[in-house]
């Protein structure tokens, strides 16, 4: 056992601690939570994590190879399209998991999941290892050079190439984090496997594959170049790295309003990593330009960003406050993914305080504290709730990385350089740097007590540089030493450092001033959200039910679908905008719970409690609260969404696929902040029956003229519609009543007359 951590630990040196990097990372066995909300959230994801079937998630990986399964595959996205893709993530969750605690029976799962998946690759023959249903034809279509990709599928399939990454990234895990050999060997199989897919296409036709999502393949490529030292993958992650997203970037030019927010973040840690691994500075310096507009321009106050999973203006969060999907776990997920490989080669404290914003608010918070559900989307839009998955369930992509998050809470406590030591978040843990026989305890309740103790066990007394992160939360910050305050700490890069001879038991307090503060939105409308240090701030409301708490195992089960409360019977700050901090008061005793003193929508005080909102669960909420009027500018669209049943946007990737989109010669855009999908032959969407739908409203684009397109409803002709040129949109409402059958699906078809290009469609709705 000791010899399995010794090679793990080295090839976590190797690959996360390369030639370029200035700061180095405690392996995660090296790092132990104590008692405190993240030991909680660890524990109660490993429960959720061993209550999943694995069985169950080998099924789609049997299947495709023929061999017989010992159960059904799991529902949901799990059979839909994207079968398979949660049994990659989970061979990282186990991974993840086993690194940190060491738990045999984590070990054993992971252990079952890598022996049958070998089993799956031995029989395809060729390396390949995925549950992509009826992948294999498909794949040879694409090694011929018949590539027919959109935004979201490839070749017909529902973002395949997104599907297999997930599997590729588990075995990288399960080698990285336990040493696997297996793993490694397997790994490197499905590699060689992608070069003889793509060797005989040109690396035109290869960006012509890369317009459909496809995760981080190329990081994962970089991965197997840099554990095998063999160039032809660190060839082939630069084929897969989408060069229409790192073109712009190179440029320092932010071109990303619009696009699917998930699908390029990890495209930049592939960039990021690849930079890393060959020395490139400019990709390096992409990969950072990308960091700042998202974290800066494009973050709210949670950490999180993208409402309807896509990037909107950064100067327009209408989007955000109105809309019930609000930013998606996942993109937080990979922007702390970002962060950590930057801050190894850029230790600049920044890296640091987004990741802590996003660890608190936005990963912490989740997770159901009683079941261990898994949250999509985070709404930031006021009165309005979230919906948690079942471990049965729910198979989005948020489980998948959800069940990873709360693996992993130690891997940015500490880092260290040749002769320093870096305490970068005030968790309480306990981590050991072997090469210094030096075990540092830290110790708090925070943020409910302002102060982080630090205890150093050293077997001999000798000079360490301690560096403490200068939160920027925290302005006046004490230092003590055994009880003695230090005086004169300097400050570098972000970071307090005491330069000293330490002694074993030397016992370092870190005293934090915490305080209110205000934040507003980033486009600087006027909704403003709380904070008390690092710690966003959240308040109950009372409204409509949660309908939809716990998510079924429908398409749309991850959306919290319940009735919206009217924003304009959202409760409002008051007073001078500069003095809006006032408006909180402490709570009597040590909790962190604050007084709010608004108005009503009468003009009447009233008051609410503002609480962590990582302790916020199972109700509505308010993060963002408007001052004054400012919510007036919803009125027209609030009408229009209380009338809606149901809703797609088109050329959007989830409402699409949670619709069952089918097309054939179909292209998706975006033009003045709309997403659109137009055809030469046809595309369609099947909605769910509801017994209260009566219209279906479309919205098409009108301001070319001549432009038709064909409605059909059950295979059925509607109309069709031919664009005057007048206006920029047209509407047409079409009666339901007597074109459905009871309790059945319907399918909304648009087709091209004479194969000409059809107006473009911008949304559908179902009315009341």
């Amino acid at each position: 056992m000791k010899l399995v951590q010794i090679i793990y630990t080295v090839i976590l040196y190797l690959m996360l601690d390369g030639a370029s990097a200035q700061v180095h990372y405690f392996d995660n066995s090296e790092v132990k939570l104590l008692q405190s909300p993240f030991l909680v959230a660890q524990n109660l994801n490993k429960k959720y994590i061993l209550d999943m079937d694995p069985d169950r998630l080998l099924s789609p990986f049997l299947k495709e190879a023929g061999l017989e399964t010992k159960k059904e595959q799991y529902t949901n996205w799990e059979n839909t399209g994207l079968d398979g893709h949660i049994g990659g993530h989970y061979l990282s969750a186990l991974s993840l998991l086993y690194a940190t605690d060491k738990d045999v029976l984590v070990k054993e799962r992971l252990d079952y999941m890598l022996r049958v998946l070998e089993t799956v690759q031995k029989k395809n023959g060729n390396g390949y290892l995925g549950g992509v249903p009826q992948g294999m034809k498909m794949w040879d279509e694409i090694k011929r050079g018949e590539i027919k990709a959109g935004n979201f599928d490839l070749n017909g399939k529902w973002v395949p190439l997104y599907n297999i990454h997930k599997t590729y990234a588990g075995l990288r895990d399960a080698y990285l984090y336990t040493g696997s050999e297996l793993a490694k060997e397997m790994l490197v199989n499905f590699a060689d496997w992608m070069i003889g897919e793509v060797s005989a296409l040109s690396d035109q036709q290869i960006q012509d594959i890369l317009v459909s999502e496809h995760g981080g393949l190329n990081e994962v490529f970089a991965d197997v170049y840099d554990f095998t030292k063999n160039v032809k993958y660190l060839k082939l992650s630069k084929q897969f790295s989408h060069q229409s997203i790192l073109k712009p970037l190179l440029e320092s030019v932010d071109k990303l309003t619009g696009l699917h927010a998930n699908t390029q973040i990890p495209k930049v840690i592939g960039y990021k990593r690849i930079a890393d691994l060959d020395q490139n500075d400019s990709w390096d310096r992409a990969s950072e330009f990308f960091w700042d507009k998202v974290t800066t321009e494009r973050s709210v106050v949670i950490g999180g960003n993208s409402a309807g999973e896509h990037f909107h203006p950064t100067t327009d969060f209408s989007k955000m406050i109105e809309s019930v999907e609000g930013p998606e776990t996942c993109n937080t997920y990979n922007m702390m993914r970002l962060s950590k490989m930057l801050f190894q080669t850029h230790p600049q404290s920044k890296y640091l305080e987004f990741y802590e914003r996003a660890v608190y608010n936005h990963i912490l918070s989740t997770q159901n504290p009683t079941t261990g559900g898994l949250v999509y989307f985070t709404q930031m839009r006021p009165g309005h709730y979230r919906v948690y998955s079942q471990p049965h369930t729910s198979m989005w992509c948020c489980v998948g990385s959800g069940i990873e998050n709360h693996s992993k809470y130690g891997e940015m406590i500490y880092a260290y350089d040749k002769h320093s030591f870096y305490v970068n978040l005030f968790i309480p843990s306990q981590v050991s740097w072997k090469e210094k026989d030096l075990v540092v305890k830290q110790t708090n309740k925070f943020p409910y007590q302002n102060f982080s103790e630090l205890t150093l066990n050293l077997t001999k007394s000798q000079k360490i540089a301690l560096k403490v992160r200068k939160p920027t939360w925290s302005n006046a910050n004490k230092f003590y030493l055994n009880g003695k305050q230090i005086k004169g700490v300097k400050i570098l890069n972000g970071y307090y450092e005491l330069n000293r001879k330490w002694r074993d038991g030397d016992k370092i307090r870190v005293e934090f001033d915490m305080k209110i503060t205000v934040e507003q939105l980033p486009d600087k409308s006027d909704y403003y959200a709380f904070l008390y240090g690092p710690v966003v701030l959240s308040a109950r409301i009372d409204g409509p039910p949660l309908s939809g708490l716990y998510a079924d195992d429908s398409r749309g089960g991850h959306v919290a679908r319940g009735e919206k409360m009217d924003l304009s019977e959202i409760p409002f700050l008051y007073g001078g905008r500069a003095n809006i901090k006032n408006l909180v008061t402490r709570k009597n005793g040590d909790d962190i719970h604050f007084s709010l003193n608004v108005k009503d929508k009468g003009g009447q005080i009233a008051e609410y409690t503002l609480e962590p909102f990582y302790q916020l669960h199972n109700s509505r909420y308010i993060l963002y609260w408007p001052y004054e009027n400012a919510n007036e500018r919803f009125s027209q669209n609030e009408e229009l969404d209380n009338k809606s049943i149901d809703r797609v946007i088109c050329g959007q990737q989830q409402p699409e696929s949670d619709h069952f989109v089918k097309m054939s010669q179909s292209t998706a855009g975006y033009d003045d902040d709309r997403h659109w999908r137009n055809t030469t032959d046809f595309f369609e969407y099947t909605f769910p029956y509801y017994q209260n739908a009566r219209i279906l409203r479309i919205e098409l684009d009108n301001s070319v003229a001549a432009q038709q397109v064909e409605i059909n409803i059950n295979d059925k002709p509607v109309m069709v519609f031919k664009s005057s040129g007048r206006s920029a949109v047209e509407l047409v409402e079409i009666p339901l009543s007597d074109r459905l059958n009871e309790s059945k699906p319907f399918t909304v078809r648009f087709k091209a007359v004479d194969k000409q290009a059809t107006a473009k469609i911008f949304e559908l709705r179902l009315l009341k």
